[in-house]
């Protein structure tokens, strides 16, 4: 009789797994989906770039006045902070005579203000014209991941957050890097502050709860910057996606960001 009552147990589970897998639909997917990497990227380029067309910005490159110097690239890497400068470094690593290789030693130089000496229009045209080789785009794909998509979606992933948290963890490293800088509040504070108000999932916290706590201390971070007072990367863009309840990223999703509309419809 025993035996009779744990096999009945162990079908009633097996049915009620198999219940509860229907109704949740698709397993859920992580930044790590390709399909749902490219809404992220598209979502940074809305903000950076004001277009969705992310695959367009490697050539990009301006001096945009926030003090970071130039900003180039696929997701605004800076001569100021030492990012662009790595991009250039991985570069050349895989072509050594290349056109931007010659501008190196500037680029260390003004590492960490927001001079031109040594860079100009010279440093700019070449950019634009090296983007057209894949090698550079590849660079630009290899120090993107290395230094802020990896690292975001990997700490999202240990607080237990869905795709939405792991865009959001992705946006505040892009814009704001990991640590403080001077004048600046950086990823590692924002989330501390985060914590301090709520309790992420991995810890049994409810994830709107602990997102919307992330999203008030990053507008305290963007407050403190004057060069990004504008708060509607947050609150018309993300804070959107948490209160419809968008924590897989799913689409349709509809934002604005910097008086601009944007929207990404259902593949």
């Amino acid at each position: 009789m025993k035996h009779r009552r744990l096999a009945l147990a162990a079908a009633a589970a097996l049915v009620l797994a198999g219940c509860s897998g229907a109704a949740s639909g698709s397993p859920e997917k992580g930044l790590d989906d390709p399909a749902k990497k490219d809404i992220a990227m598209r979502l940074v380029s809305s903000a950076e770039n004001s277009t969705l067309d992310w695959k367009a910005q490697y050539g990009y490159i301006e001096d945009i006045g926030d003090g970071r110097g130039y900003t180039a690239g696929v997701i605004g890497f800076c001569s100021g902070t030492g990012d662009l400068l790595r991009v250039v470094e991985r570069y050349t690593e895989k072509r050594p005579d290349n056109a931007l290789a010659p501008f190196l030693p500037a680029l260390r130089a003004v590492n960490g203000t927001d001079a031109h000496d040594g860079l100009g229009t010279a440093f700019t045209r070449a950019w634009a014209k090296a983007a057209e080789d894949p090698a550079l785009r590849s660079a630009q794909d290899a120090e993107r991941d290395a230094s802020y998509f990896d690292p975001a979606v990997g700490r999202a992933e240990a607080d237990g957050l869905s795709a939405l948290g792991q865009f959001i963890y992705y946006d505040a490293y892009v814009m704001h890097g990991y640590a403080d800088a001077e004048g600046t509040v950086g990823f590692r504070t924002i989330r501390a502050q985060a914590l301090a108000e709520a309790d992420p999932p991995s810890e049994g916290g409810d994830e709107e709860a602990y997102l919307n706590a992330f999203l008030d201390a990053r507008v305290a971070a963007l407050r403190k910057e004057p060069s990004h007072s504008d708060t509607s990367r947050v609150e018309t863009a993300q804070r959107v996606f948490v209160r419809e309840g968008k924590l897989q990223l799913e689409t349709p999703l509809a934002w604005r960001v910097y008086g601009e509309s944007y929207r990404i419809d259902a593949s």
